[in-house]
């Protein structure tokens, strides 16, 4: 059996509507997930261009006035399959394209590099006494900010730990494996959210309740738009077809 096949299955079995997802069934995905290499979703020519170092960077990376990427490469999107309890997907980004900061409300994400090399830094909000007010900046604890390089391991993202909103720049040609559980959903209140660091460098009231080492990383990030030149295109999956049982 495939192994995206493999990985549908379990999801189809972990991920349940409106059922909390338990670690157990993150493990059983995981597992799966690990096992997964470029040829096994049709990626196979493209991660061995990567390692020759001649893929190319399919964007135009034209300058604008100011000297920024008016049009920055762009990222495809290979769809697998959606459904109400999960979605599944590849995000394939040449060198130099970012996915901006971005949150995950309500939801588990299981993501694997499946060839390249990228930039991650992720961030989880920190749970402080008092209400805050989501349309001012809200005070974050850094999580990871560091390289990773394929083949490694999945890393997985929690509702509100392990990262849940993080950004991805590349720093080769790479793809990414996404597993959402649940995906998206405006109506479900599971909409995405766009952020940046805010000017503000002050400790927020409460930090000093946390353990000492976590007041180091902590940052303030307030919501803005989608940034224009952020685009994602549809791409076509070449790998095995996955179809509802």
């Amino acid at each position: 059996m495939p192994v995206v096949k493999k990985i549908y299955n379990a999801c189809k079995e972990s991920f349940k509507p409106n059922v909390p997802v338990s670690e157990e069934a993150i493990e059983k995905v995981r597992a799966i997930l690990d096992e997964l290499k470029p040829a096994n979703v049709g990626l196979e020519q493209e991660a061995q261009l990567t390692l020759k170092g001649k893929a190319s960077a399919n964007g135009s990376n034209k300058k604008g006035r100011n000297g920024s990427q008016e049009y920055p490469p762009l990222i495809k999107y290979l769809h697998i399959h959606e459904c109400e309890s999960f979605s599944i997907g590849i995000f394939c980004m040449p060198p130099s394209s970012v996915i901006p900061l971005h949150n995950h409300p309500g939801m588990t994400v299981l993501s694997k590099l499946i060839y390249g090399s990228l930039h991650v830094k992720s961030y989880d909000w920190l749970d402080l006494p008092g209400s805050a007010d989501p349309t001012q900046a809200r005070p974050a604890k850094l999580v990871r900010d560091c390289e990773m390089t394929a083949p490694c391991g999945t890393t997985v993202l929690y509702p509100t730990r392990g990262g849940n909103i993080h950004c991805f720049r590349a720093i080769t040609p790479c793809a990414i494996f996404d597993i959402l559980a649940p995906p998206y959903s405006s109506e479900d209140g599971r909409h995405c959210s766009y952020f940046r660091k805010s000017a503000r460098k002050d400790l927020p009231d409460g930090v000093d309740q946390l353990e000492e080492a976590d007041s180091n990383g902590v940052v303030w990030l307030e919501e803005i738009q989608p940034p224009e030149n952020f685009k994602v295109v549809r791409g076509d999956y070449k790998g095995p077809v996955v179809k509802k049982a």
